[in-house]
Order: C-alpha cells, then sequence, then structure tokens
C-alpha cells in the first residue's frame, strides 16, 4: 500500500485523547488515525446507500406552492396532518 504523508491540524486535547487512546489499543498514532478514518468513511458512505432518502433520484420539476416548506405536512397528508 502506497502512503502519503500528510499534515491535520488538530485541537490539542483532541490529539492527546487520541495519542492516549492509539497507546491503550498498541497502536501508533498514524495507524489509529488510519483506521478511524476508514471506519468513518466505510460507516457514512453503507448510511447513504441503505438511506432510501438518497437513492431516491426523482426531481419534480413542476411549480410548487411559496409555502411548502413550511405547511409541507398538510400538503402530503392533508387533515391527517393535524394529529386528528
Amino acid at each position: 500500500m502506497h502512503m502519503m504523508r500528510t499534515t491535520v491540524m488538530l485541537p490539542s486535547e483532541l490529539k492527546a485523547r487520541a495519542e492516549r487512546r492509539a497507546y491503550e489499543i498498541g497502536v501508533s498514532f498514524g495507524e489509529l488515525v488510519r483506521k478511524t478514518l476508514e471506519s468513518a468513511l466505510e460507516n457514512s458512505e453503507n448510511r447513504r446507500s441503505d438511506d432510501v432518502l438518497f437513492r431516491d433520484d426523482a426531481v419534480y420539476r413542476g411549480k410548487t406552492p411559496e409555502d411548502l416548506a413550511e405547511r409541507h405536512d398538510e400538503y402530503l397528508y392533508g387533515d391527517e396532518a393535524d394529529g386528528d
């Protein structure tokens, strides 16, 4: 695996916490950063692909009411939006 040196600015407390955690689990600071970043990216990619909102590629091109953002429940559900 080809590695590239990268400089990242971290708050001092975050860096200290990460260094302590790396020591606790017996890995280098760099290895902890790589593993954590890889895990975060995998989790975010998996969540997006599993979320029906992100899979929906439909686009509405018609005219919409100006108050759609405020009254979207009423437009979607009618009288049921009031919880009655």
